[in-house]
């Protein structure tokens, strides 16, 4: 069996930001779940599949951080989640967390996926795009309910609130970077940028496209159902992005053996107390000026300003290994300067 390969060798120009990720639009009309409900025909078998994970990163040319391995079903495609593009800057929105590298973050793909008759959500990642880095839906606002995907959640709209950089991602909860729209920083550094590159995978085993169909044809309105997706005549099924709301991935239409053993990040530990750190708390009104910069010895530092007065998280490798010494001075903790080790 042949196996569909992507474009190598002609990079898609990304426009203006705005172009980029669109305009916001309530639905127009509730969208409707995938009508089928049957298994998808298994178009690729397990070998197949687990060679199109490993091509789909190799291809992008992410193989030097992201592996894939294949073993009882899955593709375990793993990473620290760390992208090597600008991260958080132009942020406003702030959660006042900040990117750290994870100590290995394995997502597991399955390899023999079928199509459920229930979209599953959750309130971590839903996926992982093919440089490592988990994709959420479009939401900041915990889990939504099976009402709630079929309603547009304004005011958990983490693109529209300006929670999110110019890339599609921030840091979450656990201090881990991802995306919540079509990551477009990424896809600018892809190899084989194209409609037919597989952007990501979703962790019920189907992958992830751009905004248009593989072949570059537009993706004709009410084609896509309530997690964005569609039948596709390899995979079975296949996600989109798209330039409205939801953006990416909104939930699962396949089968999940257990969501509960999907892979997602802990917040940091304090390495004295050995206890969680409490997450950071969005200043009212947002930040200005939110500038993420990285040192080539690791150190990072977040800088912004709050009502007219300075602010920063910064953090640099300490002598442990997946632990990091912390100076912080937030608006969550009342411009106290804090410093400490905090570990993965």
């Amino acid at each position: 069996m042949t196996l569909p390969t992507s474009v190598t060798s002609a990079t898609r120009k990304l426009g203006t930001l705005a172009v980029l990720f669109g305009s916001v639009s309530a639905f127009a009309a509730p969208l409707q779940a995938h009508e089928d409900h049957v298994r998808s025909d298994q178009t690729l078998d397990a070998e197949a599949r687990c060679e199109a994970v490993k091509t789909s990163v190799a291809e992008a040319g992410f193989s030097d951080k992201v592996t894939v391995t294949c073993e009882d079903g899955k593709a375990i495609i793993s990473s620290d989640t760390y992208p090597d593009h600008e991260m958080m800057t132009g942020i406003v929105g702030t959660n006042e967390q900040i990117p750290v590298p994870a100590k290995q973050y394995d997502a597991p793909i399955p390899l023999e996926p079928a199509l459920g008759d229930t979209p599953q959500t959750r309130d971590a990642a839903l996926g992982v795009a093919v440089n490592g880095v988990p994709i959420f839906d479009y939401t900041g606002g915990g889990e939504m309910t099976q009402e709630d995907l079929y309603h547009y959640q304004t005011q958990h709209d983490t693109y529209q609130t300006q929670q999110l950089d110019a890339c599609g991602g921030h840091a979450g909860r656990g201090d881990d970077y991802h995306y919540h729209m079509k990551p477009v920083c990424m896809i600018a550094d892809m190899e084989n940028a194209g409609d037919d590159a597989i952007i990501g995978w979703a962790f019920d085993g189907f992958p992830i496209y751009g905004d248009n169909n593989p072949d570059g044809t537009p993706i004709v309105e009410g084609m896509l159902d309530v997690c964005n997706g569609q039948t596709d005549e390899t995979f079975g099924y296949r996600y989109h992005t798209s330039e409205d709301a939801p953006y990416i991935v909104q939930c699962l239409m396949g089968e999940v053996e257990d969501l509960r053993d999907l892979p997602r990040t802990a917040p940091l530990v304090d390495a004295a107390t050995g206890q969680g750190t409490e997450p950071g708390r969005p200043p009212a009104g947002g930040v200005e000026n939110l500038i993420f910069t990285q040192e080539e010895d690791g150190s990072r530092s977040m800088d912004y300003s709050y009502q007219g007065e300075d602010y920063y998280i910064r953090y640099s490798p300490s002598d442990t290994e997946n632990c990091y010494n912390f100076e912080t001075k937030t608006v969550t903790n009342g411009g106290e300067i804090k410093t400490g080790e905090f570990c993965r």
